[in-house]
């Protein structure tokens, strides 16, 4: 039956996990449609029910549209939702949206610069998977002496605990005696990977901050703690390049609660009753500091 959509994109477009995982919970039969264990080519309708992973969803309509903002991270944040730690988290300070915000890869605590979130499930799959290809720039001080033999190692490539690792490009961004800043390039985003490849040669990484996801540079306006909203346009350029088609109204999923079972959710925080309204429709995107 050729109506509905299949099972494994529903789940990716709600940011549940890429085809691929999906594709194999299916064949382990995780998934149930309307109460029966579902098989890989069953697709879904609006009124269908889904569970994954201890949750149920509901099937409807969506009438949203792919949404994708920069947001500048400090040092000192965590890229979860909550931290058992109490640490602030990223997700504190974004704008409401309809779903949820998805972080396309992890910055550590470490870290400062961009972070892209998007509602969008299937692009920040893409966006994150190596298979598509995009880079990641980061602007790097370094503790310690740099030789051209070093950089030259760091882009053929040198044995990590969990693998051989490459930066694809290291440019010289000045130097300040034993501190140099470099701006390196990585085609996937491995844990700590910029700072391991570094200490591989026997040399520290001071400060660290993403300056590029893919075709996405931060814009030097972007002040930490703000976000910026990529236009409509910009992001339909960025599914272009990691080959996904424009995205047009379709179904989505809404996770059912209980004593609520079609009450949309993701966003957890209390609602602010005093916060000021979104820009009207066309309004040039601008820099803020939610509440």
């Amino acid at each position: 039956m050729s109506d509905g959509e299949r099972l494994q994109k529903l789940l990716a477009g709600a940011g549940l996990g890429s085809r691929r995982q999906l594709d194999a919970a299916i064949e382990r039969g995780e998934v149930q449609l309307n109460g029966r264990v579902s098989k890989l080519g069953d697709r879904a309708v609006a009124g269908d029910r889904l569970q994954f992973a201890g949750s149920r969803y509901d099937v409807v309509t969506d009438q949203g549209s792919s949404r994708v903002i920069m947001y500048h991270k400090p040092i000192g944040e965590v890229t979860t939702r909550s931290d058992p730690e109490k640490r602030k988290t990223v997700f504190d300070r974004l704008p409401q949206v309809e779903g949820r915000w998805i972080a396309v890869g992890r910055l550590d605590i470490n870290t400062s610069g961009l972070l892209l979130l998007t509602n969008d499930g299937e692009l920040a799959n893409q966006l994150m998977h190596p298979s598509s290809g995009v880079d990641r720039e980061y602007a790097c001080r370094v503790h310690g002496e740099v030789t051209d033999e070093m950089v030259a190692r760091l882009k053929t490539g040198v044995q990590l605990e969990d693998g051989m690792a490459c930066f694809s490009d290291i440019i010289a961004r000045g130097n300040e005696g034993s501190n140099p800043w470099f701006h390196v390039v990585l085609m996937e985003g491995k844990n700590r990977e910029v700072r391991r490849l570094w200490e591989s040669q026997g040399v520290q990484v001071s400060r660290l901050k993403r300056v590029r996801y893919g075709p996405v540079f931060i814009p030097a306006r972007l002040r930490q703690r703000y976000t910026e909203e990529l236009s409509p346009r910009d992001v339909a350029v960025l599914r272009e390049d990691v080959g996904l088609p424009a995205k047009n109204t379709g179904l989505t999923l809404v996770k059912q609660r209980a004593g609520r079972a079609t009450d949309r959710t993701v966003d957890a925080r209390p609602k602010d009753n005093n916060k000021r309204r979104a820009p009207r429709r066309g309004s040039p995107p601008r820099s803020r500091r939610p509440r």
